[in-house]
This record gives C-alpha cells, structure tokens and sequence, in this order.
C-alpha cells in the first residue's frame, strides 16, 4: 500500500512537471528543488504513524528545534518526549508542495482525518538535513467542519531561482543539524525560517490567547508574493 501510495505521488509530480512550458525549464535549469522527496517524506511520515504510532512518527521525523501548537507554541521533541501514543493515529495525505529553488525548504498541505470522523487541513514545513533527508520543523493545521476536497493529482511548484546561470556542481545546499543542546528559549509569539537560497520563507505569530498567524512568502514571477495565508482562531475555554 505504501509503494503505491508513493507511486502514484511520483507519477502525478512527473505528469505535472511535464506540463511545464519550455521557458519554465530553462529558467530552472540551476534549481535543487525536487517537491517529490517531501511527498515521499509525508507517505513515509504517514504510514509509520500507522505502524509505531503518531506521537512515534512524530518525533521520528522532527528537528531538534521544531515546533509545534499544542495549542501553545512548544518544542515539539520536548512535548513528545516520553508520551504515549493516542490509542487511533490520524491519518493525513499530502495534496500540494511549495519549494524553494535550491529545494533546502519545503512546504506541503493537505489533509487529514482523526478519530470520531473528525478532518482537517496541515501545514507542514521540512527542511533539508545534513544527511539529504528531509525532517519538519513546524506543523501546523486546524480542525474543519467538512472534508478538504483533494485535488485531481498532487503538484508541486518551484521559486524562481536567483542565479539563471548553470547549475553550480556539487551536493544541494543543507542545512545543518541543530542539537538539542543548542536550543534558545523558545520564544512563544514568534518564530520564522527561511530557505539557505532565500527564495522562500516562513513567519508564525502567536497571541496570548493561542490564537495564531502563519504566513509563507517566496519569489515568484519576478516578485514576492504569499504562497499560504492561514490564521486559527483562539481554542474555546
């Protein structure tokens, strides 16, 4: 089922791709950015939830330094660290992915359902680690009263890239691995990343209510514009 699932994430990326004009093509000609590894990062991230269990999953494929709202904004590897698994994982599939041109960051959207026939819609932002692979470092996402619709096939979408030049030789860029014990005190009303190339980034704003604000913008087209624009409000006391 998994391979499947992966399959035909790959063959919907391809048949979108291919779907580029030529001028696309060339003006990408230097770009890292692969929107299929992420969606091969969400599949995986998906179907060990099944397996392991959600908050397993969870942590497996998080930074040291993610966060996530619970509903304050916390660490996430703090708050999972030692906590049981929900006895029913939520289940979740990727149905969009934004990149940056040289691919070090990533952001997928999409849906998910939970127990209860609850659903919803994620935000998930990944960052490509020192080893290659890619791990989140911000989830995000809120409850809905019907399902998000899926599209006809998943896409992915690339910043214009700074240099229209040959593409340099050598490994894509990366970031570094951040260590546990590197961390700064978590600011609780703010927090923000941007790719190693600077063509997509990211803010998330937090009120003392919980209510919270997140915004990602990248170069596109020749300008900056927003690519998500989601807000949730404050949870009910």
């Amino acid at each position: 089922m998994k391979k499947a699932a992966l399959g035909l994430a790959m063959l919907a990326l391809a048949a979108s791709a291919g779907a580029q004009d030529k001028r696309d093509a060339r003006a990408m000609r230097n770009s890292y950015a692969n929107p299929s590894a992420v969606i091969a990062a969400e599949v995986g991230f998906a179907q060990l939830a099944q397996e392991k269990g959600q908050w397993t999953a969870f942590a497996a494929n998080a930074t040291a330094d993610a966060v996530m709202f619970v509903p304050q904004m916390v660490y996430a590897q703090a708050w999972l660290k030692g906590r049981a698994n929900p006895p029913q994982s939520v289940k979740w599939q990727p149905h969009i992915v934004w990149s940056s041109c040289d691919g070090s960051l990533m952001v997928s959207h999409g849906a998910w359902q939970g127990a209860k026939d609850t659903t919803g819609w994620f935000t998930t932002i990944w960052q490509r680690q020192k080893n290659g692979k890619y791990k989140w470092v911000l989830d995000h996402g809120d409850e809905l009263k019907e399902p998000l619709l899926a599209p006809e096939m998943l896409s992915g979408q690339t910043a214009d890239c700074p240099d229209r030049g040959k593409r340099p030789a050598g490994p894509p860029p990366r970031f570094e691995d951040v260590k546990a014990k590197d961390l700064k005190p978590l600011d609780p009303a703010k927090r923000s990343g941007k790719s190693l190339d600077g063509t997509l980034w990211w803010e998330v704003t937090v009120e003392p209510d919980n209510a919270r604000n997140l915004s990602v913008s990248w170069k596109k087209d020749g300008a900056e514009s927003p690519v998500v624009i989601e807000s949730v409000e404050a949870p009910a006391k």
